[in-house]
């Protein structure tokens, strides 16, 4: 098939985007496909490609930090117009499948796909109602709760509030707490704090494009992840951290964390958890077509409340779906393979 990839991106997790896409060009080469590489925030959309079977695709390297947030403008106004009639569009158009590898932002909130939508594109992944529905924590926490999808407590920091609200001083009372956008991706700007003091200390550099806030009590036990393809629930993956948060730095350094796949914990407990992924899966509107990556971390009496959802996980060479979909005897190929399958069933 002829499959355009869309990669990079106006979001923090760009370099994410942009790693995952070199390796899904890779394998989908591999499997005899023949590939384009977008990034429709580009000044030159066209990454590479059209590239053919035994064509080289050179990797690219995650930082240690997310790209700069002076430089979304620039990038979001050429996304726009990529997809407002840009040329760009129309090597979409021409593709038998989009396969989205954006990460975040508009890539992961409806944005994108609402306009692949309009434009009559197939694409892999979610669709827009499942991905704005997960892109929004607090929300979406609420959908899984209602569905019985074990949440923490939560309390909101509305943007341009003056002073802390009332329900988030009450949990910094009981004790540390998590603070993160209430719509963002890949742990950018996730921190632990520890007094009321500290969270007003952090809360301008999480904010600082007027981001709503989502504070949570500290969870302090082990840290797992499922993904789900299609309808098949993949093996459960511990995150075995060195640090109080598996933050930007440790999900895309290597080594910097210990992942272990299939986790070592006994079978009813994996077994409840991907009970529970595959519950939030589709609480969120996630179909058959599609899939997702849902986290967990347990609280200090080893109960596991679901983090969060996640639309487009990360499909570079150390993210967590691979490593998943490794433990359930696939290859890369085998699982980029799986994606465009669902979507073009």
């Amino acid at each position: 098939m002829r499959i355009v990839i869309l990669c990079g991106g106006e979001s923090p997790e760009r370099d994410v985007s942009l790693a995952s896409g070199s390796s899904v060009a890779r394998a989908l080469l591999e499997r005899g496909h023949e590939v384009l590489l977008v990034d429709p925030a580009a000044e030159e959309p066209v990454l590479a490609g059209p590239l053919r079977p035994g064509d080289v695709v050179d990797g690219f390297e995650v930082g240690k930090e997310p790209p700069a947030g002076h430089e979304r403008h620039g990038l979001r106004r050429r996304m726009a117009a990529a997809f407002d009639g840009g040329p760009a569009l129309a090597l979409l158009r021409d593709a038998d499948v989009v396969f989205t590898a954006l990460h975040g932002g508009w890539g992961e909130d409806g944005w994108v796909q609402e306009r692949l939508e309009a434009a009559g594109v197939r694409f892999t992944g979610a669709d827009s109602t499942a991905c704005a529905a997960a892109w929004h924590k607090e929300r979406a926490q609420a959908v899984l709760a209602a569905a019985g999808v074990p949440v923490t407590e939560r309390a909101l920091w509305p943007a341009g509030t003056d002073g802390v609200p009332q329900e988030v001083r009450r949990l910094v009372a009981a004790g540390p707490v998590v603070a993160k956008p209430v719509a963002d991706g890949s742990s950018v700007s996730v921190h632990r704090a520890d007094s009321l003091a500290e969270l007003e200390r952090l809360a301008p550099e999480m904010r600082a494009d007027g981001a709503e806030l989502l504070v949570e009590p500290f969870l302090p036990g082990r840290e797992f992840t499922v993904g789900v393809i299609g309808g098949q629930v993949l093996p459960v993956i511990e995150i075995e951290l060195s640090t109080p948060l598996f933050d930007y730095a440790a999900k895309y350094q290597p080594g910097a964390v210990s992942e272990v796949c299939p986790a070592l914990i006994p079978e009813e407990f994996a077994s409840r958890l991907q009970q529970l992924a595959l519950r939030a899966h589709e609480a969120l509107g996630f179909g058959p077509h599609t899939y997702s990556r849902t986290d967990f971390r347990c609280d200090a009496t080893g109960e596991p409340m679901c983090l969060e959802v996640n639309a487009l996980p990360g499909l570079t060479a150390t993210s967590l779906l691979p490593l998943a979909a490794s433990g359930a005897g696939w290859t890369y190929a085998d699982l980029a393979e799986r994606i465009v399958s669902l979507a073009t069933r």
